[in-house]
């Protein structure tokens, strides 16, 4: 169902609407759009006499046009985070709060709805009223993007250790090729974790504009209990966008770092290479040397004229080996 009709308490969700309806049931205090059709749209304008923005209207980045308060009645929108398969993924979230009505125009399932449809049956949980709706639905969606944040931190903690382990676990396990596909799941990792975040924050960035916004224009019929509560929440929101920076930048350094551990690995394959280069030098150039062809050659004609060509071609291979382990050069 594309309309979910709500009020507070034990009735809770009316799953039907009747689109041919002059006026809402008795006592409904949010109505919830998914993905609303046209019919549906106007249904609600003419049942409320509210404006229901359209997806695209949500969708514009301008402040201007996220917050907006018209003849007492405000116009907010803000990008939600859902995932879907793994991948994180921002969908608009539009709210139209009235004194009466709260409406919520969202195109994909969010988790925080579902939540919040069961606190709402519960009346001691929310303020009746369609701002203890807009502020109980507001905490809901911030304590998941929290608990969110906390598994990323969680995640971000083990990544870490495998970071700062390689060496240890790359002992453990057989063969190289295990240890470079681990490398590329932890790059792959901390790549999924930093846009998860970068997703989040932009969430909480609408909704830090928002509560603020909402507040400080419903002073005349806001209950001072959902003003209350939405200052707590202004300072959740303000506390998470510090862990949420915090995430972000503990992303990047796990990054960086695990880049540098790969470009020293990759430094000394280079080294190994070039010293392999350098010791097969000098012997090169001495079996090209005694190999040609020549018609006057003074050691052809020496007995041990053999067997000096193999010591010195072998001393010129071990000699530069012994100097490079002196300087520990690899």
């Amino acid at each position: 169902m594309a309309i979910a009709l709500h009020s507070c308490g034990p009735i809770g969700n009316l799953a039907e609407a009747d689109l041919s309806a002059s006026e809402l049931p008795e006592g409904i205090i949010w109505i919830d759009m998914l993905s609303p059709t046209p019919e549906e749209t106007a249904f609600v304008s003419r049942v409320t006499g509210l404006n229901v923005a359209s997806r695209d209207e949500l969708s514009e980045i301008e402040t201007s046009s996220r917050l907006r308060a018209e003849k007492g009645v405000l116009y907010l929108s803000t990008p939600a985070v859902f995932r879907r398969d793994g991948i994180p993924i921002s969908t608009p979230l539009g709210f139209v709060l009235s004194p009466n009505h709260l409406i919520t125009i969202r195109f994909e399932e969010l988790p925080a709805f579902t939540t919040f449809k069961n606190e709402i049956k519960q009346e001691q949980n929310v303020h009746p009223s369609s701002s203890g709706a807009f502020a109980g639905l507001l905490e809901t969606m911030v304590d998941r993007m929290a608990d969110v944040l906390e598994h990323v931190g969680a995640e971000l903690d083990i990544i870490s250790h495998g970071v700062f382990r390689a060496r240890e676990m790359k002992a453990a396990q057989k063969g190289r090729k295990t240890h470079e596909a681990a490398q590329l799941d932890r790059l792959s990792a901390i790549g999924r974790m930093g846009e998860l975040i970068s997703k989040i924050r932009e969430s909480l960035l609408g909704i830090g504009r928002i509560v603020p916004f909402a507040t400080g224009r419903c002073l005349e019929w806001m209950p001072q209990e959902v003003r209350q509560e939405l200052e707590t929440l202004k300072q959740d929101v303000i506390s998470l966008n510090d862990y949420d920076g915090y995430l972000s930048s503990t992303v990047q350094f796990l990054l960086d770092a695990t880049l540098g551990l790969i470009n020293i690995e990759q430094n000394n394959i280079i080294k190994v290479l070039a010293v392999a280069t350098v010791v097969s030098l000098v012997p090169t150039f001495i079996a090209s040397w005694y190999g040609m062809n020549f018609k006057i050659i003074p050691e052809y004609d020496w007995t041990l004229g053999y067997p000096y060509v193999i010591v010195i071609t072998v001393l010129s291979a071990v000699l530069p080996l012994i100097w490079f382990r002196w300087k520990r050069w690899f």
